[in-house]
């Protein structure tokens, strides 16, 4: 089936499409999610909403799974042609777990709710789907644009490398584009930091504790300078693929991981192959989506997304495992490293231990952040970003200890002026 893409505006980000062949449901699904500003469109049957589906483009897609003429799921790989880009959520009532999985995990539906829902929960779960679609949007024009660009740069870079023996006017010339290259790629990499930080801000702090550890273990292995990039942007990017799991998920992957439920743990296995095509948005990048995708592979092929083992995983994305579970670890630096140790063979490579060990002396690792609410600020809690109120005006610089006095200010302060960013103390 040929992929349509109609033309999108502004407001179609807010456009959600509803099938379902029983009126009552159909009703009540419009009626939810009207109220909450979106644009429904409502179909009773599949074969309409497949001709809504040509006509215009949607943000969102939910179908019910029991329908005349085809399933939900048989519909939703249908509209995964039509329209890649849209969100795909199936509900059901009766809740075949391996079958959901699968199709999570092929990436044919992004999410299920069964009947009968909480109106909170199919809420949360359609503001996540939006949350996606604007996201893919998103990447998509950078995409676009970095690619128009680094196509720009390299067709004059290569007019200058046919003028070179014109004289070292010529091959300043050809430096500097270089240069704008490599500043190219360098803003590239941060706008992606600020995208993970927007979307959950300790990823982005997260990213320069591996960062610096894998720059400590470039040096210490005298790699080259294309292998010292590839590992670098590694690190940097190495989470980029979690912008596609709701925040709620990423928060009990961190605290409380035993308690997730299959279909999350599925979800979250997928992070590394959707970091891998949100990288490759040239080709100079192909081996930095090679590493993220291979980065939870481990060394005895019970790691994730692909099951390889040994020498199967490339050597810098076991390097870059070694520095994301030290850098990820909540235990103080002397547990981590004995608990790093007691995995090398198993889940770490030997060598990439060893070299680890070894580097880690002379890696100057930022103090490691975490993400609370206002309940939960407690006096000793060291501020990691300035705490500001809606208006600008700044309530508690960075580096400051917390007091139960400074902390009842804060209460105060939102109470009459609600604070809504991100909080974040030293760890």
């Amino acid at each position: 089936m040929t992929s349509i893409t109609p033309p999108r505006d502004e407001n179609d980000l807010h456009q959600v499409l509803i099938v379902d062949d029983e009126e009552t449901v159909l009703a009540s699904l419009r009626e939810t999610l009207a109220r909450e500003g979106y644009r429904v469109t409502a179909a009773s049957n599949p074969m309409e909403a497949l001709a809504r589906l040509r006509e215009r483009a949607y943000s969102v897609v939910i179908t019910d799974q029991r329908m005349p003429m085809m399933t939900g799921l048989e519909f939703l790989a249908q509209v995964r042609e039509l329209q890649p880009d849209a969100t795909r959520i199936l509900i059901t009532a009766v809740l075949s777990l391996d079958v959901v999985i699968d199709a999570i995990n092929k990436g044919e539906i992004y999410r299920f709710i069964v009947k009968p829902w909480l109106r909170e929960e199919l809420l949360v779960t359609v503001r996540n789907a939006v949350q996606r679609f604007e996201l893919i949007c998103s990447n998509a024009t950078l995409q676009a644009t970095l690619r128009a660009t680094n196509a720009k740069l390299t067709e004059v870079n290569s007019r200058l490398e046919l003028q070179v023996t014109l004289g070292n006017e010529q091959t300043t010339r050809l430096q500097s584009l270089t240069t704008a290259l490599e500043e190219n790629l360098h803003q590239s990499v941060e706008l992606c930091l600020k995208t993970m930080e927007t979307f959950y801000p300790t990823l982005g702090h997260q990213a320069r504790r591996v960062h610096e550890l894998c720059r400590s273990m470039a040096a210490g292995l005298a790699l080259s300078p294309s292998q010292r990039q590839t590992l670098e942007i590694s690190a940097w990017l190495h989470d980029i693929g979690l912008i596609g799991v709701p925040r709620h998920i990423i928060k009990a992957w961190e605290t409380a991981p035993t308690g997730l439920t299959d279909a999350e743990r599925a979800l979250l296995h997928q992070h590394p192959i959707l970091g891998q095509e949100l990288v490759e948005f040239g080709h100079h990048l192909v081996e930095v989506g090679t590493v993220i995708r291979a980065h939870h592979e481990n060394f005895d092929g019970t790691g994730y997304p692909d099951g390889l083992r040994g020498e199967e995983i490339p050597w810098l994305a076991r390097i870059l495992a070694v520095a994301v579970a030290y850098a990820e670890s909540r235990r103080d630096s002397e547990s981590t490293v004995e608990a790093i140790k007691q995995l090398k063979g198993h889940v770490f490579d030997p060598e990439a231990v060893r070299i680890f060990l070894r580097c880690l002396p002379q890696a100057t690792v930022p103090r490691r952040q975490q993400e609370v609410l206002l309940a939960e600020l407690r006096a000793g809690m060291v501020v990691a970003r300035g705490i500001y109120n809606a208006n600008g005006l700044l309530l508690v610089p960075d580096g400051q200890r917390l007091t139960d006095t400074a902390i009842d200010k804060l209460n105060n302060h939102n109470r009459i002026n609600p604070i809504s960013q991100s909080l974040l103390v030293y760890s």
